[in-house]
């Protein structure tokens, strides 16, 4: 989730997170990403012909474009860790390329310039909807798949895996992004060693319950949303970008089994709140996800959470509460607050997060 604030915010770092960032291999981390001029990433792009995609009930693009960002002067075949980035609701391996790198070519190029080599895969998760939870979802199509048993094949038939490091493969993202890759990495333990989640979407009853409740969305009509799922709807869809954005997530969260692209709504035809509905969304919430099951995370992957300390949807206290349930657990688990808003200091963060699963 990425767009207009609506809630939320919290300040209040745990003891682990203050411990960890006094480590001063993480302060030249950071100061390395501070230092200027770096050397410019290498941008690649690869196009990925989706299997998986093909028959997504939207009709959207199953042919997408992945941004690949390494090391200036790294050839394909030395190997690193791979980094799988899912961008927040709307974003895009696009405004990468768009962008020539963008933020995470900094981040790319920090990350050299400290001595941790890896790659970053930037993945286009957009629909019809505007963005992507990353779930398997009969009202959308299968994006879980698609990234990892699609993009990060992908990408390492191009590039040498570092197989042999105690983390090859991580999944990082923001928002959203960030969501998917909790849902990913608790889904995928062999494939994803671990996992970034900046802002993620989590504790639905702070960070969603607030967006679904504003009057545009209980507006929404039976008859409007019969024309948004009936195929070739496109222009029915709601002028509000609120509306529109809930009818994603419910898509995400919600399918109706065996009705492709149908989903079902929060509200009834009478604007009554619907509880069962809204119980479906709290089943994907990562929150009680990890409350519900102890064997969320395998005992060897790491996890680090982050939130900003004004984040306007409040998705720093999912974070810290996640980051509470799993610290008496076998995972390794940090938390950090960052400065700023929901969206601000994604380099600086991601840089952070990566010296931290990397072990710096």
């Amino acid at each position: 989730m990425d767009t207009k604030p609506y809630a939320g915010s919290g300040r209040l770092c745990h003891t682990l997170h203050v411990i960890t960032v006094r480590r001063s291999a993480l302060f030249l981390l950071i100061a390395a990403f501070a230092a200027a001029p770096l050397p410019a990433a290498k941008l690649d792009v690869i196009e990925v012909q989706s299997v998986k995609l093909k028959t997504n009930p939207l009709g959207d693009p199953s042919s997408r474009r992945v941004a690949v960002l390494g090391p200036d002067g790294a050839k394909n075949d030395e190997p690193m860790p791979l980094v799988i980035y899912l961008p927040g609701w709307g974003g895009s391996s696009e405004d990468v390329i768009a962008q020539g790198g963008g933020w995470l070519a900094h981040t790319v190029d920090a990350m050299a310039h400290a001595g941790l080599a890896l790659r970053i895969a930037v993945v286009d998760g957009r629909s019809r909807y505007g963005g992507s939870q990353f779930l398997n979802s009969g009202a959308t199509g299968d994006y879980a798949d698609y990234v990892a048993d699609e993009i990060a094949p992908a990408v390492e038939t191009r590039y040498a895996l570092a197989k042999e490091a105690t983390f090859p493969r991580i999944i990082a993202g923001h928002s959203s992004g960030g969501y998917g890759a909790l849902m990913l990495a608790i889904s995928r333990h062999a494939q994803f060693a671990a996992v970034v989640a900046l802002s993620p979407d989590s504790d639905f009853e702070v960070t969603h319950k607030p967006i679904v409740s504003q009057p545009s969305v209980r507006a929404i009509t039976p008859e409007e949303l019969d024309n948004v799922m009936t195929p070739g709807a496109k222009a029915q869809l709601p002028g509000d970008g609120l509306a529109h954005m809930v009818m994603g997530l419910c898509a995400n969260y919600a399918p109706i089994a065996g009705k492709p692209g149908r989903f079902e709504w929060l509200y009834d035809g009478r604007g009554r709140f619907r509880e069962e509905a809204w119980q479906r969304w709290l089943d994907l919430d990562p929150l009680h996800v990890v409350r519900k099951r102890a064997e969320a995370f395998a005992p060897a992957q790491r996890i680090y959470l982050d939130g900003a300390a004004h984040d306007e949807f409040g998705a720093n206290i999912g974070a810290r509460k996640i980051h509470d349930v799993l610290r008496g657990r076998k995972s390794p688990v940090t938390f950090y607050e960052s400065p700023g808003h929901h969206s601000d200091h994604l380099a600086e963060r991601l840089v952070r997060g990566l010296g931290w699963v990397l072990g710096k």
